[in-house]
């Protein structure tokens, strides 16, 4: 540490430092941001923010010239690209920008934070996308789940939300030939599965667990509580409620962390929504309810605390659209290898009672924290984008007063499948529903179902073991 910062800590330190300087998670302006990296010698910014993927895009660049108003930019084909680093053909609303124009990054500042696996001392913050005249970048992530909310607020409303994120951790994998296998834990032996709440299980990985928590520590991210599942290596993390934005950002944190806790053991940590073979499928619910802005009330109860008519609504909603929204909640091929009948995830669009086996489940729980877990999405989802699919479905509820179907009762998971069996016939419906293009915009709705209809056409371009195994010697 050079002798001007320990000048400038030890300054800071004599006159009670304000509180932004002990902040692990963001500050308020660009004073308080230069006194904040100077405190903790940052020599580098990592400017971030999520592509349709969830992937962090950005720059990285020295602290002083963070702070001294450069600009900071990005093609706009960043966002149009697909997972296999393609880029979609034109045609069905969506046209490529022929100039491939800058958006600028705009930093929030509320999002500064350290990033506590680089050796150098380094930080992180999330960035807005603006085009050059300062207007939004509707077809970005985060700004369509910003519009989302913006909508809500309209009409006097806030929506809470509280995720919780599924992943296995699996053995390394350099050649994507081979199938994914469970990772040997402290034990000496592999990790096996229908373990669903075992301590033990958590125990295998303790110096691994351990660094998960002191990384999110480090950053300011609060975990609620981590569960080992029933999949082979697969365990939950469920974080606390609170805005929509704050939680997608802290799930995009949280995914950089878990993967670099589990490389810096030696092993990978995996979001994809059916890694492997014949264990379950890895969900990210969504818990949601919604404030009157006004009052501070949660609006699915009513006066004698008993569910209101906007409960009913909001579920009116989920059912209605969520089928034509489900491609933002499970954006892959791979996505509806999780969705598949008898199994824990839902193929139905019903709701129940402290139900499973239902899409909608209303969990038992006092009125002020009655609520809507939303089971469909899937860990592999872009958290800004599947929490505004959802909270869309929802908000078009509330807003025509649909009403549900009866409370399911018994096993669901059975019954006739109500969603799309895959990628291309959701992007369809994504695409054919005006009340969600209507809200989610017409630029993110074209960008987006034209970058999954070319994911899907390249998938379609590879042979799998099953057509080798089946077709070879027998067509």
């Amino acid at each position: 540490m050079s002798a001007q910062i320990r000048k400038k800590k030890s300054s800071l330190k004599a006159k009670k430092a304000p509180a932004y300087i002990h902040s692990l998670r963001g500050v308020k302006d660009w004073k308080q941001t230069s006194e904040w990296l100077a405190v903790r010698g940052i020599e580098d910014i990592e400017c971030i923010t999520p592509d349709q993927a969830g992937v962090a895009r950005g720059k990285m660049m020295p602290a002083g010239k963070f702070t001294s108003d450069t600009s900071l930019a990005l093609p706009s084909s960043v966002f149009m690209v697909t997972i296999s680093g393609d880029y979609p053909e034109d045609g069905n609303g969506f046209y490529y920008p022929e100039d491939d124009g800058d958006l600028k990054l705009e930093p929030d500042l509320s999002t500064l934070s350290l990033v506590p696996w680089e050796d150098d001392p380094t930080a992180q913050v999330i960035c807005d996308l603006v085009y050059q005249d300062g207007g939004k970048a509707g077809f970005t992530p985060r700004n369509v789940l910003r519009n989302v909310v913006a909508a809500y607020r309209e009409m006097g409303l806030s929506p809470v939300v509280a995720p919780e994120i599924e992943f296995y951790l699996v053995c390394k994998n350099p050649d994507p030939d081979y199938p994914l296998t469970p990772p040997t834990g402290r034990s000496g032996r592999s990790v096996a599965g229908g373990q669903g709440y075992s301590i033990a299980s958590i125990n295998e990985f303790d110096e691994l667990i351990d660094d998960i928590y002191h990384f999110s520590e480090a950053q300011g991210l609060e975990i609620d509580t981590l569960i080992h599942e029933e999949g082979a290596g697969q365990f939950e993390i469920n974080l606390r409620h609170g805005d929509p934005i704050e939680l997608a950002d802290q799930v995009f944190l949280f995914k950089r962390t878990i993967r670099e806790a589990a490389l810096k053991h030696g092993v990978y940590a995996t979001f994809m929504a059916k890694p492997m073979q014949g264990q379950p499928g890895s969900a990210m619910h969504i818990h949601q309810s919604v404030i009157d802005i006004k009052t501070g009330r949660n609006i699915f109860s009513d006066a004698k605390g008993g569910e209101s008519a906007a409960l009913h609504h909001f579920i009116g909603g989920l059912q209605t659209y969520m089928a034509s929204a489900l491609v933002m909640l499970a954006p892959y091929v791979n996505s509806y290898r999780r969705l598949i009948p008898d199994v824990s995830a839902p193929v139905n669009l019903r709701w129940g009672h402290d139900n499973r086996t239902t899409a909608f489940r209303v969990p038992r729980s006092d009125a002020a924290g009655r609520r809507v877990e939303n089971r469909l999405p899937s860990s592999d989802a872009n958290p800004y984008l599947a929490l505004a699919g959802s909270l869309a479905c929802g908000l078009l509820g509330l807003r025509n007063k649909i009403k549900p179907d009866a409370p399911a009762t018994g096993t669901m998971n059975a019954s006739d499948v109500e969603l799309p069996r895959g990628l291309i016939e959701a992007v369809t419906l994504f695409e054919e529903n005006a009340d969600l293009r209507a809200v989610l915009g017409d630029s993110f709705v074209s960008t987006y179902a034209a970058i999954k209809r070319q994911e899907f056409e390249t998938f379609m371009e590879v042979i799998s073991p099953w057509e080798r195994e089946y077709l070879l010697l027998n067509v």
